[in-house]
């Protein structure tokens, strides 16, 4: 009998760079210039009912631009070769990606905004102190104002904005399938057995990857699968980049991985650079963050069942969100660390505007290798701009935000909460700490 042997994923990332983008005739890529016909764009964004209208802007680092309140930022790929495609299970069939060619619009950024979905969406400022908080002050950003037909609930309207950002990137990705991209990283990890002998004498290493999934708005999707759905499971790295994994939750923006972030996963890339180095990347194990003692005990008892299985002697878990997450996190490490496996957390903290409070709703000994992100009840200023896309209203209901935080002149005094990506906690952004 003839047994085909199984390879791994292997995947070819081509960044074809971008450092401008602007309204044309025709949507390509040229010169490192995105160009988007506007109009056919908005015809590929029309098809759902439940949005009465949808504008699309344009916002470039340095601009005197805010855009808030923002829902997801998702990066513009198109799969090039191999198979699925680009988010599988919205856009793309369910197939298992993560191999051959997925070309990427680097620099360029689709952001959603519009009319307010829960209380938890947040602010990226491209120009002033909040740009320094945010990665994507740093990216040409898309903006999709999205507003809602009157009657649609919440939860078709998060619908809604995330699908029209997903269908927003796969279009803009298609702008690349023929550029010859300005470089190419390949990203492999073989069978657990073989990663196994690869670096047999490197002490191997597992990503325990914490998916927000606390329901009401609080949701993360694995191949269009909600997340509170799933028990903890192997995953390939590379799935990741192709959109396996996406936000669809609506929590503080400090500590939210958009989807962006899950597609350009720093933990990830950063393992997969010292593969075969320091140490042997045998790939992730996905769990989610419930609500119920119960199904927090069941993840993490399976949490640690797989880590010990697959063979781990350290691991690296991170967690999205704060309060109820943390007993998840805590969950992870001891029992974990109970199989005799060595953890390393991070997270980002929750201190007190002055860093005096507890930073996390829970703790434990055994966490003594842990990395902060950074304090999200930090004070911040930020300037009026000279352009708001969205709605500034919002500004004192925002997670972070507080009664009279915003000015007459458009300035805001908030939390640094209300920033994308100000503390992730996967690592995606710009604080560092400083010894004295």
């Amino acid at each position: 009998m003839y047994i085909q042997e199984v390879k791994g994923l292997r995947l070819e990332i081509g960044n074809i760079f971008i450092d401008d983008v602007q309204f044309a005739s025709e949507t390509k890529v040229c010169e490192r210039v995105l160009y988007i016909n506007k109009q056919e764009m908005l015809k590929e964004l029309s098809s759902d009912e439940r949005l009465k209208s949808i504008d699309i802007d344009i916002a470039r680092p340095g601009e005197m631009v805010r855009i808030m309140p923002v829902k997801d930022v998702i990066e513009p790929r198109v799969k090039v070769k191999g198979p699925g495609g680009i988010f599988p299970g919205f856009i793309g069939k369910v197939d298992t990606v993560g191999s051959g060619r997925t070309n990427v619009l680097k620099g360029a950024a689709v952001v959603t905004t519009g009319k307010i979905v829960g209380f938890q969406e947040g602010i990226i400022d491209m120009a002033g102190v909040g740009a320094e908080y945010t990665p994507f002050s740093k990216t040409c950003n898309v903006v999709l104002t999205c507003e809602k037909e009157d009657g649609v609930d919440q939860y078709g309207h998060e619908e809604a904005l995330r699908l029209a950002g997903f269908k927003a990137a796969a279009y803009l990705g298609k702008a690349g399938i023929k550029v010859v991209p300005d470089e190419v990283k390949t990203y492999e990890t073989l069978p657990i057995h073989e990663q196994v002998k690869k670096y047999p004498n490197l002490p191997k290493v597992i990503y325990v990857y914490m998916l927000q999934s606390q329901g009401l708005l609080h949701d993360t999707y694995v191949y269009g699968t909600d997340a509170k759905k799933i028990l903890p499971t192997f995953i390939y790295p590379t799935e990741v980049f192709d959109g396996a994994i996406v936000s669809g939750n609506c929590v503080s923006a400090c500590d939210k991985n958009p989807t962006y972030v899950h597609m350009n996963h720093p933990i990830i890339e950063d393992l997969y650079e010292r593969d075969g180095k320091d140490f042997n990347f045998l790939g992730c194990v996905i769990t989610n963050e419930t609500v119920y003692l119960a199904d927090k005990e069941r993840s993490s008892n399976y949490t640690a069942k797989l880590v010990e299985l697959l063979g781990a002697d350290a691991v690296i878990i991170s967690e999205e969100g704060f309060g109820n997450p943390d007993a998840d996190l805590v969950m992870n490490c001891n029992k974990i660390e109970d199989k005799g496996i060595k953890t390393v957390l991070i997270t980002d903290e929750y201190a007190g505007r002055d860093g005096s409070s507890q930073s996390l709703a829970d703790s434990t000994q055994k966490g003594d290798a842990v990395v902060t992100a950074g304090n999200a009840n930090e004070l911040i200023n930020l300037p009026p701009m000279e352009k708001v896309i969205g709605h500034i209203d919002v500004a004192d209901k925002i997670a972070g935000g507080f009664s009279k935080g915003l000015k007459e002149d458009g300035s805001i005094t908030a939390e640094l909460q209300v920033i994308i990506g100000a503390t992730s906690e996967v690592g995606f952004g710009h604080l560092t700490a400083r010894g004295y």
